[in-house]
């Protein structure tokens, strides 16, 4: 699979504190993303997460928003938490936040009156010494399985 880099909105993001992806993408003005194949947010990790002191948390959110800076009309699509430690219920153990580790959350096929302009993601960490390398990039359900990660400048021939 190929990515797009328009549809990146995390780039190998270096976090230690809560933030928003490098990037977000406009819907512009047809914003229907009902149409078409089924898309989900594909997050993969770059470099591990912290896990030493076992207080570190991992909230990884999509979500849709008014202004391309996330900053006004938030509204959430669905999150992933990781805990590191003893995991709480229907939280995921953070020592998964492994180099190469992928996970998705789908993005629901809404109607253009009801989605904001803008969709991106956001990164909540907490704990002692929280720190993980992100991408997140916006692709078709069904690539996900296929989907292999390469090191930046791999060549294929």
């Amino acid at each position: 699979m190929i990515l797009d880099k328009l549809l990146k909105v995390s780039d190998a993001q270096a976090l230690t504190a809560t933030a928003v992806g490098t990037s977000s993408v406009d819907l512009t003005t047809a914003r229907s993303i009902g149409t078409g194949e089924p898309m989900a947010v594909l997050f993969t990790v770059i470099t591990a997460a912290d896990v030493a002191d076992a207080d570190e948390d991992y909230t990884f959110e999509a979500e849709f928003a008014t202004a391309a800076d996330q900053s006004t009309g938030r509204e959430p699509i669905a999150e992933v938490s990781y805990q590191s430690g003893t995991p709480d219920a229907g939280t995921l153990d953070a020592d998964l936040l492994v180099a190469g580790y992928q996970f998705a959350i789908g993005i629901p096929p809404r109607a253009a009156s009801d989605v904001a302009r803008y969709i991106g993601v956001r990164y909540t960490l907490a704990g002692s010494t929280p720190s993980v390398t992100m991408d997140a990039s916006i692709v078709p359900q069904y690539t996900i399985a296929e989907f292999t990660p390469y090191p930046d400048g791999f060549t294929i021939s």
